[in-house]
């Protein structure tokens, strides 16, 4: 093999691999992630648009919708598209809306046996 079918080849394997590294992105809660995983795990994003996301979220509440992200600067609708199947807006701990049903800690508390 010569060196300019070498490089080629190269060049053809590398580009790819290069929609195999978009799918090894994970799906990340931009509600509760740090700006350091945001831009880890989402594609397109790097540090100073993870910081602006956090900051967002700091400073008007937990996103309600992925669709939601396209309100913070700097985050346009291809950016968007590339990480929909990767944005998760589940409700931070703490907010007061969680997902999960009350605790019934009442009921256990009202059995008791009919023989006192």
């Amino acid at each position: 093999m010569n060196e300019k079918t070498t490089r080629a080849l190269v060049q053809t394997l590398i580009a790819s691999l290069m929609p195999v590294a978009a799918v090894w992105a994970g799906p990340v809660n931009v509600n509760t992630a740090d700006a350091s995983t945001i831009a880890k795990e989402l594609d397109g994003i790097g540090p100073a648009k993870a910081q602006a996301i956090v900051e967002y979220r700091q400073k008007n509440g937990p996103f309600r919708a992925a669709e939601d992200l396209l309100k913070v600067d700097g985050i346009g609708q291809k950016v968007f598209e590339q990480n929909r199947g990767n944005i998760r807006v589940d409700k931070a701990a703490g907010s007061g809306a969680s997902a999960a049903p009350a605790r019934p800690a009442a009921k256990p508390a009202q059995k008791s046996s009919g023989g006192r």
